[in-house]
């Protein structure tokens, strides 16, 4: 790509937290930006943030500019142009307007945003002819996007190919040997070193669809986080602080993660207002934007187990409830306050640590295997090896648990489920006791933990031979004639009992 002055190797519009870093972090990688926001103080304070972080010996490395016209003339043929806009209509009214602007056939336009897949398929298929429709999810938040985010791009292959480069060049890094991130936050000075965390995914909305999953496991995994701060907070009365050291000490171990990281930097965060921990002065009331609500959505639209992402979606739902949560709290009976020994309380803490790595690697486990049943359905090639590799660094989820998820599937890339890889299923065979007494001192202190429960009954689920689907079948047939499978017959035979008639027969349908 051309890097002459004054001539843009790359448009960015939308200057939001996300775009305006997206801009920074592709020119501290030598390439120059063209920047475009409606809003012009965005522009501005875009432009004074280059300014300002710019060495004083350097050219500028971003231009301003005021409109789309004035941004396609800026930038070199064939145009590539990142959209970090919010997903949905947006998007669409961005398109047309560079249509309108003299966008041309063989320019390239960026959506990084989090849009719904199948959005994205509709909308290669619409801008066909007018431009090059790509997308690339991103993931890392603020910091990522600024110093190294992970990056999931698909669509039309030799778009990938041109802008391959810069997507290399401003992705995370991590060194592959021990799969930890390689960081460093200093403007001007990109890391460069190690192997990037970006993939080209596949076909148009196979990398939001892998971004929406990585959602919906970022919500089981935070939920999973959560429950095992309120069972060390309510059942054994810990403080705040106490439980960030408890986090700090887990993530030097298995649980090694950024999630886990900030979990305890913000347990051990006092209020500036009050001075009590900053967390007892937060309501309870979690938010959502929609990611993991479509993965369980997906979920059940395709017929893949995910009950610990399904359940995370849920205990949002339910935080919402709060007037309704103040007032049962108040006439719903529960167990009597349990008071434990200081070995007790030790053994408590050791267990909850094997139960949160257990119910992790099941998540992970229902997140990967809706990825291969929704990839065998649109007909993608996924290599899920180099998925988990480029989630090790810059996205939310980033996690030394990761490096194992890689070698599993390097191992067996058509591994059907994450526990039939020896490494998983060795560690759960060994720590599933300690998991069960977890979720059965919750039941019995009357603690929730629905992640923590859930992923128990879809390993149990999983380990079971046989399932009460039988009866499940008996009943279907009996009131709706829906017809069974027989376990002496071939499979794809199907039955009916005549359950109506004085003498029921069987029939074969």
């Amino acid at each position: 790509m051309n890097t002459q002055p004054f001539r843009s190797d790359i448009g960015v519009i939308g200057l939001g937290v996300m775009g305006k870093n997206l801009a920074l972090n592709i020119a501290d990688n030598g390439y120059q930006v063209a920047a475009f926001d409606l809003d012009s103080e965005k522009v501005n304070a875009a432009i004074n943030q280059e300014t300002a972080e710019r060495k004083a010996d350097k050219a500028p490395r971003m231009l301003g500019c005021n409109n789309l016209t004035e941004m396609l003339a800026s930038l070199v043929k064939p145009r590539v142009i990142v959209l970090s806009v919010p997903a949905g209509g947006p998007v669409d009214g961005v398109c047309n307007a560079l249509i309108d602007a003299g966008i041309e056939t063989d320019d390239i336009i960026v959506d990084t945003g989090n849009s719904l897949w199948t959005d994205t398929v509709e909308r290669e298929a619409r801008f066909k002819g007018k431009f090059v429709f790509f997308s690339s999810a991103v993931s890392g938040g603020e910091v990522g996007a600024r110093f190294g985010p992970s990056l999931m791009p698909s669509g039309n292959k030799d778009a990938w190919q041109y802008v391959a480069p810069v997507w290399k060049a401003m992705a995370a890094k991590v060194d592959p040997e021990t799969g930890l991130p390689i960081e460093r936050f200093e403007p001007g000075n990109p890391v460069i070193e190690g192997e990037p965390c970006t993939t080209y995914i596949g076909p148009a909305g196979s990398g939001h669809y892998v971004k929406m999953v990585h959602n919906g496991i970022e919500y089981a995994d935070m939920q999973l986080i959560c429950e095992a701060y309120q069972l060390l907070h309510d059942g054994l009365g810990l403080s705040a602080h106490e439980i960030g050291d408890i986090f700090h000490g887990w993530n030097q171990g298995s649980l090694n993660s950024y999630l886990m990281e900030i979990s305890a930097e913000v347990l051990q965060q006092d209020d500036p207002l009050t001075g009590k921990p900053l967390v007892e002065m937060i309501l309870d009331k979690a938010g959502q934007k929609g990611t993991g609500l479509w993965t369980a959505v997906s979920s059940l639209q395709i017929g893949c187990p995910a009950p610990t992402i399904a359940e995370a979606v849920y205990a949002r739902a339910v935080s919402t409830q709060k007037v309704l949560r103040v007032d049962l709290s108040t006439k719903l009976a529960g167990p009597a306050k349990v008071t434990l020994t200081d070995a007790e309380k030790a053994e408590f803490i050791a267990n909850l640590e094997d139960a949160l790595y257990c119910a992790k690697v099941c998540c992970y486990a229902q997140g990967f295997q809706l990825m291969a049943m929704a990839a065998k359905e649109q007909d993608w090639s996924l290599d899920f090896a180099e998925i988990a590799k480029i989630w090790r660094a810059g996205c939310i989820i980033r996690a030394t648990f990761l490096q194992s998820i890689t070698k599993a599937y390097q191992d067996d890339a058509e591994l059907a489920n994450l526990l039939m890889a020896k490494t998983f299923s060795d560690s759960l065979s060994a720590k599933h006791m300690n998991w069960r007494k977890t979720v059965a001192a919750s039941v019995m202190q009357g603690i929730p933990a629905p992640c923590i429960s859930s992923a128990v009954a879809y390993y149990d689920s999983y380990r079971s031979e046989t399932l009460p689907a039988n009866l499940l079948q008996g009943q279907r047939d009996f009131f709706g004639a829906h017809t069974f499978e027989r376990t002496d017959k071939p499979a794809g035979e199907k039955y009916h009992l005549d359950w109506s008639a004085k003498e029921r027969t069987l029939s074969k349908v």
